[in-house]
């Protein structure tokens, strides 16, 4: 049969690795402290603890939280700590920052527990495009785990690739 149609790439030994495949469940929270100064700028401790008591921490329960501030104020390191130890019954997750930043500090904690010795000299697609908010840092941290031991790492679709590495 010489016009029969060979599909070379379910056929390759190729492997495309989907982050989006490793997104985890749960609702992202940006918490903003803001609200919580007096007039937005200036922490006093005694109301901020007070308020800290007394809010309703469960509805953050299997969430991933991201504490912030919006305004100029400068915040005591304490504070941020004093919100998390609140959080720490109900939240997955806790950290520093805005949302993207939760979203890398998730997938770096889902690429260092990743078993990539499947991955053992073999070409990989890192696939390029995701319904859902995949952060660029973690491309970047899965390219520089998967280094050591693909073939070759490339990026985007298997039809239309963009080569990043080859061993030698």
């Amino acid at each position: 049969m010489p016009d029969e149609i060979i599909n070379r790439v379910a056929n390759s030994n190729l492997v495309t690795v989907n982050l989006e495949d490793y997104y985890p469940e749960g609702s992202r929270v940006l918490f903003d402290i803001k609200d919580w100064l007096f007039e937005g700028f200036v922490l006093r401790e005694k109301d901020f603890r007070a308020q800290a008591s007394a809010f309703d921490w469960s509805q953050y329960q299997d969430s991933y939280v991201a504490l912030t501030c919006s305004s100029d104020a400068i915040i005591p390191g304490w504070a941020y700590m004093l919100l998390s130890i609140y959080l720490e019954p109900f939240a997955k997750k806790i950290i520093i920052g805005n949302l993207e930043s939760l979203e890398t500090s998730i997938y770096q904690d889902i690429l260092n527990q990743l078993d990539i010795t499947e991955f053992k000299n073999k070409p990989i697609i890192i696939k390029g495009c995701s319904k859902k908010p995949v952060p660029q840092n973690a491309y970047i941290m899965l390219a520089n785990k998967l280094k050591p031991f693909a073939k070759s790492i490339m990026y985007g679709e298997a039809c239309s690739s963009v080569p990043l590495y080859k061993n030698k």
